[in-house]
């Protein structure tokens, strides 16, 4: 269900909120929490205008299962505002998502990454110009 939740999002598909159990929470940086499945969507507002596409790589996700929650760590690639990122190779794309489940649906979702996907806010790099993504 986490890999189809990847794909459905990527698709930008509306059965996206099919996975979600109707008092979902929903966590990413920037946007704070929101409960209920349709909170999904108003994070997703926040990129609007400005995210042409986003791509995980499903090939590499790496999937850690535990009890009713499962950690999915992986990289995605895309275009923002003209410019594109790559996860590995710009310092925006990597990130880690916590599900927890219930009844076979998704009862949350916690999204852990950098929203500076285009590496933008670099004055605030706080290690040298020699890193590896």
């Amino acid at each position: 269900m986490a890999r189809e939740y990847f794909i459905r999002a990527d698709q930008g598909r509306p059965d996206l909120l099919e996975l979600f159990h109707e008092d979902a929470e929903i966590y990413c940086p920037k946007f704070g929490r929101g409960f209920g499945r349709e909170s999904f969507f108003e994070m997703v507002k926040g990129f609007e205008g400005s995210l042409e596409y986003i791509r995980h790589d499903y090939d590499t996700l790496n999937f850690m299962p535990s009890g009713d929650f499962v950690a999915v760590e992986g990289t995605s690639k895309g275009r923002l505002s003209g410019k594109s990122w790559a996860g590995g190779d710009t310092p925006g794309g990597r990130f880690c998502n916590v599900f927890k489940f219930r009844d076979g649906r998704i009862s949350s979702v916690h999204i852990y990454l950098d929203p500076d996907y285009t590496g933008e806010d670099e004055a605030r790099f706080r290690w040298g110009k020699n890193r590896h993504w």
